[in-house]
């Protein structure tokens, strides 16, 4: 059964050139987005985030992940088209992550006919939602304090 949440994932390298996302084109909306999934009956956040990873992108599981701040909402109609867990679940969380993907080969899902490694201006660009762009200026600022 499907959890009340979601998750949001961007995955990231580092290479000679700076930081770079991957950023995902949705093939039932056309847009620009990270990773996204909702959670499984029985699994943690970090394991929807994982499996979700996984499943879209082809990234390992045991992968360094980085649970951000970043919370958003969203109306319980825009994620599964009705009020899936009751009258009174009006909204659902949005946990983000970022996930190291360095030395990893990107493996699209049928969910997603391109992806981009971008630099974060360029990524930041073409990202459909102000959440997702908020995700991704966290990861960014929490990326570049490591360096």
């Amino acid at each position: 059964m499907r959890q009340p949440y979601e998750t949001l994932i961007f995955p990231y390298k580092k290479d000679l050139d700076g930081l770079k996302y991957a950023i995902f084109l949705r093939n039932d909306m056309k847009v620009w987005q990270g990773i996204c999934g909702g959670g499984e009956d029985g699994e943690t956040i970090i394991e929807t985030a994982k499996r979700e990873s996984f499943e879209e992108a082809g990234i390992e599981y045991t992968s360094n992940y980085i649970q951000l701040d970043t919370i958003t909402t969203m109306p319980v109609v825009a994620i599964t088209g009705k009020f899936s867990w009751g009258e009174d679940v009006f909204v659902v969380k949005e946990y983000c992550f970022g996930v190291d993907a360095t030395d990893q080969e990107i493996k699209l899902s049928d969910e997603h006919p391109e992806y981009r490694w971008l630099p974060y201006e360029e990524a930041k660009k073409l990202l459909k939602w102000d959440s997702d762009r908020t995700a991704l200026w966290e990861l960014n600022e929490r990326l570049k304090r490591d360096q």
